[in-house]
């Protein structure tokens, strides 16, 4: 029998993983890469009696591949909080699904686990830039400010190393990343003994110093669209700055639309945290678009798209 762990690559991703394995350790296969590469059930194969566990990413998405593996006797737990659609009802499929709007992943698995490492559910909320979610999480651990600020910084940084076209603009390949933190049970532990914690938090200032000098090419009471040059430290910045908008403004919707060598743009839409909906509404009205009510993409926007897109955000918000 074989072990494949299919996760996203963010930090609600990671988070989620790191916390099952913490509490039932085993050697498995490791299926992921960068925050946008949803499809990865495609890239499982396996045989009847095999367990694969499939952490954060869209089950609609993945049908096709789920699918294919439940007829083949391959015992499934699925963990997500992304649009599913119809859900199967399959006695080799294990399905913990919930899309509302103030869950993640991570918070989904705590759930499961009875809040076995609930440090790291937290870190997983704040990565997924639910904020009042990880400190309501948070509440029974009685940490200090500081501390939560450590969580915050860490989720946050765990997720924008998800982020870019491709494995080659991230400093670490998510499931690298992983087995980085892997070892540690405490996630201070990890922020004050790992150099990837340092790489991640230098690479990460220096991507924000850039980005906050772009000015938004619409800006309007309810949402506003940035465009970022096509550069790595764009790519990566992409999602973390749309999150860190929206903390900033959160009456207002925002899309951060990364350029593309190809002339594509790569799109990241943050629904207004005052309602946290219509992300996912906006960015399924095109091909390549995804995600949940309050945080949603477009992996390729063509040019030709743009004033349709600016349309839809301006009738969605």
């Amino acid at each position: 029998m074989s072990r494949i762990d299919v996760f996203n690559g963010d930090a609600d991703g990671i988070c989620a993983l790191h916390q099952l394995r913490l509490h039932s350790p085993c050697d498995s296969q490791l299926v992921t890469g960068v925050k946008r590469d949803i499809n990865l059930l495609r890239k499982v194969k396996a045989v009847a009696a095999d367990q694969v566990t499939v952490l954060d990413i869209s089950l609609d998405k993945n049908r096709e591949g789920l699918l294919n593996l439940l007829s083949q006797q391959v015992q499934v737990q699925y963990f997500d909080h992304h649009f599913a659609g119809d859900i199967p009802d399959d006695p080799y499929l294990d399905a913990h699904i919930n899309t509302a709007a103030d869950v993640c992943t991570g918070l989904l698995v705590n759930g499961y686990l009875k809040g076995a490492f609930l440090p790291w559910a937290v870190t997983a909320a704040f990565g997924d830039n639910l904020f009042d979610s990880a400190r309501l999480a948070a509440a029974s651990l009685n940490l200090s400010e500081p501390q939560l600020e450590l969580l915050k910084e860490l989720g946050t940084l765990i997720n924008y190393n998800g982020y870019g076209a491709s494995l080659d603009d991230l400093y670490f390949e998510p499931d690298q990343l992983y087995l980085k933190i892997k070892p540690y049970r405490d996630p201070f532990a990890f922020i004050h003994e790992s150099d990837a914690f340092n790489v991640l938090q230098q690479g990460y200032a220096a991507d924000m110093a850039q980005a906050i000098h772009v000015k938004a090419e619409v800006e309007q009471d309810a949402f506003a669209v940035y465009v970022l040059p096509d550069e790595k430290w764009s790519r990566r910045v992409s999602g973390v700055y749309a999150n860190d908008l929206a903390q900033q403004t959160p009456s207002r919707a925002h899309a951060i639309l990364s350029a593309q060598s190809d002339g594509s743009f790569v799109v990241s839409v943050r629904a207004p945290l005052a309602n946290r909906e219509g992300a996912d509404e906006v960015c399924r009205q095109f091909e390549t678009g995804g995600g949940r009510k309050a945080a949603a993409g477009i992996n390729s926007l063509q040019p030709a798209d743009y004033d349709r897109f600016v349309t839809v955000m301006s009738e969605v918000f």
